[in-house]
């Protein structure tokens, strides 16, 4: 099993990234943990609420920017499951992976082309000098 870590998520963060970062944690969403909180506040022990949430962003860190591109690179890849969750259709996914490799086609068509041409032969016989 992998081992987590429980961060703050500034880059989704509402007000400090704490629930965030524990819908992060536990793979759910976002509004499910802060709809949770919220009603925790208004109908419980608001105090013992806003003091936890409070605590919280004292004691976790920040999530490191190599996570925060991870996470979000694989959320522009998030299948919705249901129709309440956050994320979009395979449909819409399919065809951002089909773009995704036409454009990567592109950027090797042009590779290979500046490789064949003259200027290039040019370049590699006399480089630059600084």
């Amino acid at each position: 099993m992998k081992n987590k870590k429980l961060y703050r998520d500034t880059e989704h963060a509402k007000l400090a990234g704490v629930c965030a970062g524990i819908a992060a944690y536990l793979g759910t969403e976002v509004w499910l943990v802060r709809l949770l909180t919220i009603s925790a506040f208004l109908f419980t022990a608001g105090f013992f609420v806003l003091i936890a949430y409070i605590a919280a962003y004292f004691i976790l860190d920040e999530m490191p920017a190599k996570q925060q591109w991870r996470q979000s690179s694989y959320q522009k890849y998030n299948i919705k499951m249901t129709a309440w969750q956050s994320g979009v259709s395979s449909q819409q996914i399919l065809q951002n992976v089909s773009n995704a490799l036409d454009n990567v086609e592109s950027d090797i068509e042009n590779m290979e082309a500046y490789v064949t041409s003259f200027a290039f032969k040019m370049h590699k016989a006399f480089p630059n000098k600084k």
